[in-house]
């Protein structure tokens, strides 16, 4: 399955954390907590290598609870701070602020021994699309700050927006990188969203969703669908298609609708907390 999404906004975005990176002393990476190593875009390790690095595991309410602790320890023995995140939960905001506080704290410790005081940091907030990061944003901000969506790509250009710790925050649009290799990331992103709908086929996606929920949990597609889940998930699309009324003229099963539903329901929540990786 060739699934791929580069477009040329991206390039120029890779083209702009370049020219900023200069500008900030910390890079907040945030990575959707349901696909952590899909998630986490290779080129930034590059691009940011000897810059301190914030990693927010973003829409955790939405991943499995067990996993979440072992991706938190996972990041962290590999050297990174790392936090669980909500950003649509406002009490959970406390705990984003005291992460990134306690990461700037030897930013700033260190500005002092240079006689540099009340010194404003900068951070870049980096990820890729979809991840959560202008809800994120205007979480922590506590405005509207930041364009938000259900879809990828709705941050195009770059913003600095200030927040509370004499911080300065700078907002890139979401970016991919140019070819996805393996065919695990390349689903895991579509399953939540990364690469847009219009570009893969929601179909195949929807059926791939099926095998893969099923693996991770046989009762999930029962109980939200009341449906057989021991038959092919060719058969199973079609049952809950049935069982939700996706019927076009002629009888006929309104594939594109229901595999729309099936693929909107995982990403909402309503199959049930899934992170769809394990740590290595």
């Amino acid at each position: 399955m060739n699934i791929n999404w580069y477009p040329g906004h991206m390039k120029k975005t890779k083209e702009l954390l370049k020219e900023n990176i200069k500008l900030v002393d910390l890079v907040i990476e945030v990575i959707d907590a349901r696909i952590p190593r899909s998630s986490k875009n290779p080129d930034f390790d590059v691009l940011f290598n000897n810059k301190k690095r914030l990693i927010v595991l973003n829409k955790s309410d939405l991943s499995s609870e067990t996993l979440n602790n072992q991706w938190i320890n996972y990041y962290k023995a590999k050297g990174y701070n790392a936090v669980l995140y909500n950003a649509l939960n406002n009490k959970e905001i406390k705990k984003l602020q005291n992460a990134i506080s306690s990461v700037t704290k030897d930013i700033i410790t260190k500005y002092k021994e240079k006689g540099i005081k009340n010194k404003t940091v900068k951070a870049m907030i980096v990820g890729i699309p979809n991840a959560g990061k202008s809800t994120l944003i205007n979480s922590i901000a506590r405005k509207k700050s930041a364009k938000t969506g259900n879809k990828p790509g709705v941050t195009r250009g770059k913003q600095w927006i200030r927040l509370q710790g004499n911080i300065d925050l700078l907002d890139t649009p979401g970016i991919l990188w140019p070819k996805i290799t393996t065919d695990e990331s390349a689903l895991n992103l579509a399953f939540t969203g990364a690469i847009k709908d219009e570009v893969i086929n929601l179909e195949e996606i929807a059926i791939e969703l099926i095998k893969k929920i099923n693996d991770l949990d046989s009762n999930a597609l029962k109980n939200r669908y009341d449906v057989d889940i021991t038959k092919q998930p060719t058969d199973i699309i079609c049952d809950i298609a049935v069982k939700r009324g996706c019927i076009i003229s002629g009888g006929e099963i309104d594939l594109l609708r229901i595999s729309k539903m099936i693929v909107d329901d995982y990403r909402k929540g309503k199959l049930g907390r899934f992170t769809l990786e394990k740590t290595l």
